[in-house]
Parts: structure tokens; sequence; C-alpha cells
């Protein structure tokens, strides 16, 4: 067994989890002078995964990072962005060039590995460490021990728990809470595709809704594209298909030509599936010197987008948290939970409402849906996000 031991009197800190919230954690507080350490269990950062959208509010925090501008040369803008029904009708032309011009950004698509790989250019050398699997944690004389399967013992002064909706940090600190799945199971692919109405110049796409189903798709960058489908189903019906194309083509067909296009022109290795899970907030995420972050804190649905950004809200807040008390960290997350509980649980109810309009299926309220939409102003669909995109941390 290999025991390491951080000095007692040292900025330090030990992050679980190399996704996006681990590493923005690993980046601010390494800003800040910490000694900073993160493990993850994987044998390998794979470039393997989905788009993920940065909305202004997650760009803002990227800027204080100094790590915008590197974000947007790897990503594409949302310069079109629409809401059609099933079948092609218009629904809404989201104002996204007002609102890049209210809050300060345009919203990027990015392919989630190409981000999580700026991110952990921006690390010292060796911050990251894989192949790392937790299986213990506890607090005693003032520290905190972590032990990892292959035998190794890290004993620190602070760990952040950033390890996505399954923590086992949060399993072993906070205790078992149930997940709650959405009701519907989402595919993922990324493929080449080109269609003049959506030219890759401009950037964005566009969602479909339909009867418990919407597809969505917007440009990745470097000539590629990213889409989405959500479907409702019960629990364990779609997420074990060996053929997963062929149950969106199923579900899609006789949708809108460009949506079985992007389906058929995108290679059954390039998709995935995942059932859709949040938790119910709760107002505590510490425990001594143990706390949260991110998914681990506060899974949340991708109704509003808002999963990375919320994560990265996390690790600035709870940089400056601990930078106001370095030695006092019980304090700083204290301060911590009590600045981000509120926004993150209102984004939380929030993407879950989102998600109930979203994948209506009665016909007669989703007339109704698609009426009020059709007749919004867009000062009053900008009003509705200001809240959210226009924060700044």
């Amino acid at each position: 067994m290999v025991s390491l031991e951080k000095s007692h009197n040292e900025k330090s800190a030990t992050v679980i989890g190399a996704g996006i919230g681990g590493l923005c954690t690993a980046i601010a507080l390494q800003q800040k002078g910490w000694n900073v350490s993160v493990y993850d269990k994987a044998t390998e950062l794979k470039d393997v995964g989905a788009g993920i959208v940065l909305s202004a509010n997650a760009l803002k925090v990227l800027g204080k990072l100094g790590l915008a501008l590197e974000i947007r040369k790897k990503g594409a803008p949302v310069k079109k962005a629409e809401i059609r029904t099933w079948d092609g009708k218009p629904l809404v032309n989201v104002p996204v060039h007002e609102q890049a011009q209210r809050y300060g950004s345009y919203s990027y698509l990015i392919y989630r590995p190409s981000l999580q790989k700026v991110l952990h250019a921006a690390l010292y050398e060796n911050t990251v460490n894989l192949k790392k699997r937790l299986v213990h944690i506890e607090q005693r004389d003032s520290k905190v021990s972590v032990g990892f399967e292959d035998g190794e013992v890290v004993k620190d002064n602070l760990v952040i728990g950033a390890d996505g909706i399954h923590s086992e940090v949060r399993k072993r600190v906070i205790g078992p809470s149930p997940l709650r799945y959405s009701g519907f199971t989402a595919i993922r692919g990324i493929s080449v595709y080109e269609d003049a109405r959506f030219p890759m110049e401009l950037g964005g796409g566009f969602e479909a809704w339909g009867h418990g189903k919407r597809f969505g798709f917007s440009h990745l960058g470097k000539g590629r594209i990213f889409w989405f489908a959500a479907i409702n189903s019960e629990s364990g019906t779609i997420i074990n298909s060996p053929h997963p194309k062929k149950i969106a083509l199923d579900h899609f067909s006789g949708w809108w030509e460009p949506v079985t296009n992007m389906i058929e022109a995108t290679e059954e290795s390039n998709i995935i599936v995942h059932e859709i899970f949040d938790r119910k907030p709760m107002n505590t995420w510490s425990n001594g010197k143990i706390t949260l972050l991110g998914d681990a804190a506060h899974p949340m649905l991708p109704n509003l987008g808002q999963g990375g950004a919320q994560a990265m809200e996390d690790a600035l807040v709870l940089s400056r948290c601990l930078d106001d008390y370095p030695n006092e960290v019980e304090k700083a997350l204290k301060q911590y939970e009590e600045i981000r509980y509120g926004r993150t649980a209102k984004v939380v109810k929030g993407s879950r409402a989102m998600g109930r309009m979203m994948q209506l299926e009665n016909p007669i309220a989703i007339f109704i849906r698609n009426q009020l939409l059709r007749n919004s102003p867009d000062s009053l669909k900008m009003k509705r996000l200001e809240w959210l995109l226009g924060h700044e941390v």
C-alpha cells in the first residue's frame, strides 16, 4: 500500500472525477495557488462522447479561467436556433443574436472530449491521475483519507467529489438518495451532414417536437454535426437495444426530412444511448472537509442545457470561497453551499418542468403549447431566460 500525506498547512485539495466539473475546479484552485490532484477511475481520457452546449453563463466562467477564446476556436457558435413541429412547421425562431448582444456571447456547441482536452491542457503537468477507482473515504484527525483500488491512500486537507451522477463520494459521505427517471431516453449521434437550410458557416440548428418525442441537431465544429433524440419510454426498454440507429429511425419515420436523413448519415458506432435521470435537490453537499460539485451534488435533466455550466459555476464559486477562508475549509464549504444551493435547485426544477412541456403526448395540450409558443414575443422569451443565461459568477 502506498500512502501520500499532504502538508497540514498547505492549500491542498484532492478532486475525485476528471470530468468537466473536476477539471474546472482544479484549474480554478491552481490559479489561486492550491496544490491539487485529480483522480479518476477511467483508464484513459477517451475521444468519445457527445456534444455539449455552453451558454453565455458558462462562457463567462471560462472567460474568468482564461479559456473562453480557446473554447470558441474548438466549438461552433449557435447563430441559428429554431423549434419546429414534427413535420417541419415553424414554432419558434429563437432570438439568438439579441441574446448574444444582451448576455455578451452566443452559445457554443462543442464536442465534449474537445472541451475536456482544453481543460486538461490548462492544468499543471501530472495533475490528473487515471486508473484510480475510489474504494473508501474517511475523516480522521483533521485529514481526509481516500483509498483507491490499487492500494494507494491519499490523505489531504480537502476532498471534492466531482464524480458525476453516480458519485461514489456522495454515496460514502452523504448516503443514498434515489435517482428520478425523467420519463425519456436519449439517443445521441455525431456525424457529417450538410443541409443548405442550416449552413455550417452559420452554426446552430433546430429542434422538432412531436408526440412524446423530440429531435434536435446543431453544428459541432470541424465539419461535424451533433443530434439527439428524446423518446418517452419506460426505463429499460430502449437502453438495452443493440441497434439504437434502427430504434431512432423507427421512432422518427415520416418526420421532417432532415431528421431521418441525419440519423441515416450516422454510423452506428457514433450513436450512444442514455436514460436520463436527476435527483431531488438537497441543501447540504458537505460533510466536514468533503464536498460535492456538479452532477455529484445536483444532477439535472439536460432540457435547459445547464449541466456543464452549473458545474463550472460551482467550480469558480468554490475556489473563491476557499480563497476567502484558506485555513477554515469547513466554513468555506458552508459558504459555497449557501451561494450555490438556491440557483442550482432552481435549474434542477426548471429543467424538469421544461422536459414535461417538451415531451407532451396529449394532442390538446400540444396544440395549446404550440399556439403559445408561436404567439410569444421575443422580449418575453429573453426575459424568461434572463436569470439563467445572464447570470455572472
